[in-house]
C-alpha cells in the first residue's frame, strides 16, 4: 500500500501527499542548489524527520516509564558537504521542559533518541550530534 504520493510540480518543487490523511508537504530546492528556498528542501525534511522521530520515541519511552516530556522542543542544524553534495551532519539540540529529570530518566531519553527508527536508518557516515539541555543544568 502506498504511504506517500509525490508529484513534481516543476521549477524544482514537489508536492508530497500522505495518502491516508491527505496532508501535504511542498518541497523546494534550496537557494544554494538552484532553488527558491521557499519551502522545506528534501534534506530539511530528512533532518526534521530525524528530530520528530526522536521526540516520538522519547515520548513513548517516557510514557512507558511514567514521566512526561511534554513541552520539550528541539533545534536542528544540518551541515552540507560537497563532492558529492550530501548532508554530512545533523545536529539535534533538545531543550527539556522545567521539572527534575533524574539520571535514569535522562539515560532512557538519550537511548530512545539515538535508537529511533530514522536514526537507525540513516547511513552510518552521517554524523548525528545529539545534545540535551535540561533547565537544572549549570552549563
Amino acid at each position: 500500500m502506498t504511504t506517500v504520493s509525490t508529484v513534481y510540480s516543476g521549477d524544482l518543487r514537489t508536492l508530497a501527499t500522505h495518502v491516508r490523511s491527505g496532508q501535504q508537504i511542498i518541497t523546494d530546492a534550496p537557494l544554494d542548489n538552484n532553488g527558491k528556498g521557499e519551502a522545506f528542501s528534501p534534506s530539511d525534511l530528512m533532518s526534521a524527520s530525524l528530530g520528530s522521530c526522536m521526540l516520538t520515541i522519547m515520548g513513548i519511552a517516557a510514557r512507558t516509564h511514567q514521566f512526561s516530556i511534554e513541552g520539550t522542543t528541539l533545534d536542528i542544524a544540518k551541515v552540507m558537504a560537497s563532492n558529492p553534495r550530501r548532508v554530512s551532519e545533523i545536529r539535534v539540540r533538545f531543550y527539556m521542559p522545567p521539572g527534575h529529570f533524574n539520571e535514569k530518566q535522562r539515560s532512557i531519553l538519550d537511548l530512545a533518541a539515538r535508537t529511533c527508527p530514522v536514526a537507525l536508518s540513516l547511513h552510518p557516515d552521517l554524523k548525528q550530534t545529539v545534545t540535551f539541555q535540561y533547565p537544572d543544568d549549570e552549563r
